[in-house]
């Protein structure tokens, strides 16, 4: 008929999951790059993978198939170290396994569980946010202080770089919510977050527990690697003397150096 529009209907046209075969719901569509996956398909896939829209539909399956046998690596493994606070690194030392979940996920959910063998690194990325404090003067105006004074926000995040075939790294945020420690003294300058430490105890306790955790997982992938266990069964060598506390240059804090030579809370380099 003249006049008349016609709508092409390849917008609306019913999808239907290449891997589970049911029908797609109207926004439920996780597009692959040759093919189409629900929403409950995709939930099944390792939270550490990112790489959906260019991954084929053979290996999202290779990947199911993956974390269907994941399971049973969950189910069978046994915690012998918890590291962390909400989200923690959990490490099954006789297996040579670690998982990085929350209790809640650990317990039922079907956390990614991989050899301590597939680390390749791990590191602390700190993020550090300043902005400045004011005072409303007799005006009802906003001044700065003089000296200036600002508050920092920290978020801890570890990062832990591994061999999978499914993700590269494991992300996560240490930290519940950002610390906040305000400097009063008018620095006002990124070397404050050098000082955080001695003005912060919660910041403290973030920096020990980081290096605390990336001590711990490089140990054990070395152990891992080299067929035994962090304790390993050679003979200990004579005990060395205690070392003697220290003041730390960086953050000002009596410490005691660890095996790198580093503060125990703001991880600055001392000898």
């Amino acid at each position: 008929m003249k006049g008349k529009v016609e709508i092409g209907m390849g917008l609306f046209d019913k999808k239907y999951c290449d891997v589970c075969g049911e029908k797609i719901g109207l926004l439920g569509n996780r597009k692959l790059k040759d093919g189409n996956l629900c929403k409950n398909c995709a939930k099944k896939l390792s939270p550490w993978f990112s790489e959906r829209r260019q991954s084929t539909l053979a290996e999202i399956k290779a990947q199911l198939a993956y974390r269907e046998k994941n399971e049973k690596a969950v189910a069978s493994f046994h915690a012998t170290r918890t590291l962390g606070k909400s989200t923690m690194v959990i490490l099954d030392e006789d297996a040579g396994n670690f998982m990085v979940a929350t209790q809640e996920e650990a317990m039922s959910g079907n956390p990614d569980v991989l050899s301590l063998t597939q680390i390749l690194g791990c590191n602390l990325d700190t993020k550090e946010y300043q902005h400045e404090l004011t005072r409303t003067n007799k005006d009802g105006k906003q001044e700065s202080y003089n000296p200036p004074q600002y508050e920092y926000n920290y978020d801890f995040y570890i990062v832990i770089q591994v061999d999978s075939p499914y993700f590269s790294e494991m992300r996560f945020r240490l930290n519940d919510s950002t610390v906040v420690v305000q400097d009063r003294g008018g620095f006002g300058d990124s070397l404050f977050s050098s000082f955080a430490s001695s003005r912060s105890a919660e910041y403290s306790e973030y920096a020990r527990m980081s290096n605390e955790i990336i001590e711990t997982l490089i140990k054990a992938r070395d152990a891992a690697r080299q067929g035994s266990t962090p304790a390993a069964s050679a003979p200990a060598a004579p005990a060395a003397a205690p070392a003697a506390p220290v003041k730390c240059p960086y953050c000002g804090a009596e410490t005691t150096p660890n095996q790198q030579g580093c503060c125990e809370f703001c991880g600055g380099k001392i000898r």
